[in-house]
């Protein structure tokens, strides 16, 4: 038996603050969220996976890869999120945007895409039953993009491992894994040329790979 999916009680707070405001994105962000769709490398005619697309921060900066003659497929687990999710794409009037609501590793998508992105999704990227049952939808050599949070080996950033740890831990699903050092483990077996590039004295990073073939270690 399933059972229901139900925010923590800040993700209800931060949608319901944000309803009236279905375009806000935190302005320190959408640099990355830039540099993380054009690492995709969309063509024109490309299908996207935006796994964990949250309230579609991603989706202007997709699109400009995809056109419009492509796709973007949007996985969200949150209910009270996925409502700001929807009121975005119709006050944008996007016409090729599918949004999917509920759990990654259970979610059946339909034919092949060309790339996939997880900002701020650690509940896909590091999680071994998501990927295997996202990455099958990936065509070949697909690129991969994943941005999230880490502990900080730089010199002042450790000091607040401990502090961003607990409030990880506060603002998470439950489901989330913890804060680690190389939240990348669980995907990098899976990608080709992973590259690293950290941010915000370590406690952020962006990453990307290609799929690697099938059968090949």
């Amino acid at each position: 038996m399933e059972v229901e999916m139900k925010d923590p009680l800040y993700a209800k707070y931060l949608a319901w603050l944000i309803r009236a405001f279905p375009d806000f994105d935190f302005s320190f962000i959408k640099p990355i969220r830039e540099k993380a769709a054009k690492l995709l490398n969309l063509k024109e005619g490309n299908r996207v996976i935006d796994a964990g697309c949250g309230v579609g921060g991603s989706f202007p900066f997709l699109l400009n890869g995809v056109g419009k003659t492509g796709e973007i497929v949007g996985i969200e687990i949150s209910p009270s999120t996925i409502i700001n999710t929807r009121k975005r794409i119709e006050k944008n009037k996007w016409k090729n945007i599918k949004i999917i609501e509920g759990d990654a590793k259970n979610i059946n998508l339909a034919g092949k895409f060309d790339g996939l992105l997880m900002f701020a999704a650690a509940d896909i990227y590091a999680s071994d039953k998501v990927l295997s049952n996202i990455l099958p939808y990936l065509n070949e050599n697909a690129p991969i993009v994943f941005f999230g949070a880490k502990i900080s080996n730089r010199k002042f950033g450790w000091q607040l491992n401990s502090l961003l740890r607990f409030a990880f831990s506060k603002l998470s699903f439950p489901s989330t894994p913890g804060f680690e050092e190389k939240p990348w483990n669980v995907i990098e077996n899976r990608l080709e040329a992973l590259v690293v590039e950290e941010y915000f004295f370590g406690w952020m990073f962006l990453a990307n790979g290609s799929l690697k073939p099938t059968g090949r270690a």
